[in-house]
């Protein structure tokens, strides 16, 4: 004998489609946060390791050090991140100190960018030369 549904379980055969289809911005627009929210920790990742480089070589320079120091910070910076960058390094007193500020992009890294910053901050003992 056949086993027959009744006639009200029977009308929700797209029930779960529909469902997706109406979570489902909901699920973009939380990839979207998160991604968002990766490119904010990487940038102060790269202002970090930017404001270290600039720091590493403003330390052994003997000559030009400040320059050779913002050129340091942004050497290690792609494109992206290296055409809205402000590399400023600072001695005195034996110290040599970094600052660098990186613009922090909105979803694709070289489109356009928050109206806000990420600094990073480094500092180190300068070398004696002999």
């Amino acid at each position: 004998m056949r086993h027959v549904r009744p006639r009200h379980l029977r009308r929700d055969s797209g029930q779960v489609t529909i469902e997706f289809l109406g979570m489902t911005p909901t699920i973009i627009v939380t990839l979207v946060v998160l991604w968002q929210v990766v490119l904010v920790g990487y940038t102060f990742t790269l202002a970090g390791n930017a404001a270290d480089e600039a720091v590493r070589a403003g330390t052994a320079a003997e000559y030009d050090r400040p320059g050779k120091c913002s050129a340091a910070g942004l050497d290690k910076l792609s494109n992206a991140w290296r055409d809205g960058a402000d590399v400023s390094c600072t001695t005195g007193n034996g110290y040599v100190t970094s600052d660098v500020s990186l613009k922090v992009p909105v979803l694709f890294p070289g489109t356009i960018d928050f109206p806000f910053t990420v600094k990073g901050h480094a500092g180190a003992v300068e070398e004696a030369t002999r």
